[in-house]
């Protein structure tokens, strides 16, 4: 595993050993995060499948520049982070982005072309609002927290575990998510309630693959639905998993689903 700077961005990159497809994946974390949470299963999976793989830390994320005016960030600002590393790439990449991330990829296929891209359990191009509402009504409890994250507080245990999981997990690593994870930008959270959402028309289209999980309170299968429907695509469901689809239990499947879809899709 090798860490590069490309600018100011902090970029996780693994290689394969051999030859690799000349397709690379470009991995787009979302809120509260940052490229690590790729790090664990996905970067090293699918080097070992043949791909060069890279995960960015957005500004403001991870060891990115400046943390400190992580507030000011806009998702404008974000998709120039996103154009700004896939420019730093030996060729056009995939672009698999999870959650914020997913959103991120859409706004910038209103001026970008890519090979195609992934969206796992992605804010829909509706935005977050109706996410919003169901949280307010079924766990008030955690949009609490999530919004007291927003301020920099760092997130219980069993918070972390509502947000993003839905099988087993030990508290121990439970507690590293949780020191790991970091507040998120006020300006780009309104972005993607209200302010800034995807034009779809503006949308450059590209082969499309739509992923969402059976248990997520954050993005629950309606809302990936949505987002599959907006763009004339079916979406798949994982049954019994929850919002950190790349960190569960079962992370694996999502990554056999999305590198068959790979090997059908995009041209080597």
């Amino acid at each position: 595993m090798n860490r590069n700077r490309f600018g100011e961005l902090e970029i996780i990159v693994r290689s394969p050993a051999g030859e690799a497809n000349p397709t690379p994946l470009l991995f787009v974390h979302g809120a509260y995060t940052a490229a690590w949470c790729w790090e664990e299963h996905f970067l090293a999976w699918f080097a070992k499948a043949g791909y060069e793989s890279y995960a960015v830390s957005l500004s403001g994320h991870g060891k990115s520049r400046d943390r400190n005016m992580l507030d000011g960030y806009s998702i404008d600002d974000y998709v120039n982070d996103l154009g700004e590393a896939v420019q730093a790439l030996p060729a056009p990449p995939v672009l698999i982005g999870h959650s914020m991330g997913g959103f991120v990829v859409q706004k910038y296929l209103e001026q970008h072309d890519v090979p195609g891209v992934v969206l796992m359990a992605s804010v829909p191009p509706q935005g977050l609002w109706s996410s919003a509402l169901g949280l307010m009504f079924k766990k008030p409890t955690l949009l609490q927290d999530l919004n007291r994250m927003l301020g920099g507080v760092t997130p219980s245990v069993a918070s972390v575990r509502e947000a993003l999981f839905s099988q087993p997990i030990d508290d121990a690593r439970l507690l590293e998510f949780a020191r790991k994870s970091q507040p998120e930008s006020h300006r780009a959270i309104w972005d993607m309630t209200l302010f800034n959402l995807p034009q779809v028309s503006r949308m450059v289209e590209v082969p499309m693959l739509v992923l969402g999980a059976g248990e997520d309170h954050l993005i629950p299968p309606t809302l990936v639905h949505r987002t599959a429907q907006t763009y004339g695509v079916s979406e798949q469901i994982f049954e019994g998993m929850g919002h950190a689809m790349m960190l569960e239990q079962d992370w694996e499947a999502v990554a056999v689903r999305i590198e068959h879809w790979l090997r059908q899709e995009i041209a080597a």
